[in-house]
């Protein structure tokens, strides 16, 4: 019999939730934020399902405000893939011109994020969204099922999850409720390296370091990205060699000084890491248990 590797049966696990939850819901979408763990869960999705077209759209909950490299990532990706994307802005965010400046890190995602979520899954009726996290990102993600069920308006019980024995997945919903499934949740951010170099997955370039304008800004290496951008007194962009672990809206994003060029680069850089990949990321920095409160209110 033969043995699989580490990687090799994460990719099984995860494809077999994949596969799980097309054939258990009614209409399942595949959230797709762009960064490298999208990159995986789509990678992983057209496996399963090739030589056929994925069976269900992604949706992207776009905020106006990622890198402008993301965005040219995701038509291309469109495009070589001919993926059914489903792009969503929360009309109500747009009105009262809700920016990472002016509202500040909390309110944006609330309303761009979190709420656009909900409107985008509301309107399409979706019963379960796969989404890109991972246990080891941040410890309320540590404590989530790979099935996390919702009530109708979104929120999440940590208290009340159902149990998964066996890797056996109970995918019965009650009236009202949907599913967020998390297919990578076992995988790590060395795992995700390592299967991006092992399978030549695309990414977008901002993993990769090269000299960009950055400033500092309350500890943070924050890329000035486009003219929108509002510098504060004394702040005069200079660059660096930066590159991203973890990639959101620009404003609220912070790089890393790296010389890392390559996918070996960036692994070597994994292995001697002892910071949360996450730690550049503002909107975990809102609050204690921020990102628990956030799911609770319905947060992807």
């Amino acid at each position: 019999m033969m043995s699989l590797s580490h990687i090799r049966r994460l990719e099984a696990e995860s494809i077999h939730i994949i596969r799980e939850v097309v054939a258990e819901t009614r209409h399942p979408v595949m959230l797709y934020s762009i960064g490298k763990d999208s990159a995986v869960m789509l990678h992983l999705a057209l496996k399963a399902f090739y030589p056929a077209r994925l069976p269900f759209p992604l949706l992207h909950v776009d905020t106006r405000w990622k890198f402008r490299e993301m965005y040219a990532f995701r038509e291309e990706m469109v495009k070589r893939h001919d993926l059914d994307l489903r792009v969503h802005i929360n009309p109500e965010g747009v009105a009262q011109n809700i920016n990472p400046f002016t509202h500040g890190s909390s309110v944006h995602t609330d309303v761009m994020k979190t709420q656009g979520l909900k409107q985008a899954l509301n309107h399409y009726g979706f019963d379960a969204a796969f989404g890109g996290a991972r246990r080891d990102e941040e410890k309320s993600r540590a404590k989530e099922r790979v099935f996390s069920f919702r009530n109708g308006q979104h929120r999440w019980d940590p208290k009340n999850q159902r149990p998964e024995l066996w890797r056996l997945y109970n995918a019965r919903l009650n009236p009202g409720e949907s599913i967020r499934v998390f297919p990578l949740s076992n995988w790590t951010e060395l795992d995700i390296w390592q299967y991006i170099a092992l399978e030549n997955i695309p990414i977008v370039p901002l993993y990769f370091a090269k000299p960009r304008p950055v400033v500092k800004r309350h500890g943070s290496l924050i890329m000035v990205d486009d003219d929108r951008m509002p510098l504060e007194p004394g702040e005069k962009p200079e660059l660096k060699s930066v590159r991203f672990r973890t990639l959101g809206c620009y404003p609220l994003t912070g790089a890393v000084e790296s010389n890392a060029t390559t996918l070996n680069d960036i692994i070597q850089e994994m292995l001697l890491a002892r910071t949360s990949e996450r730690q550049g990321r503002v909107i975990d920095h809102d609050a204690s248990a921020s990102m628990e409160k956030k799911k609770q209110e319905g947060y992807f």
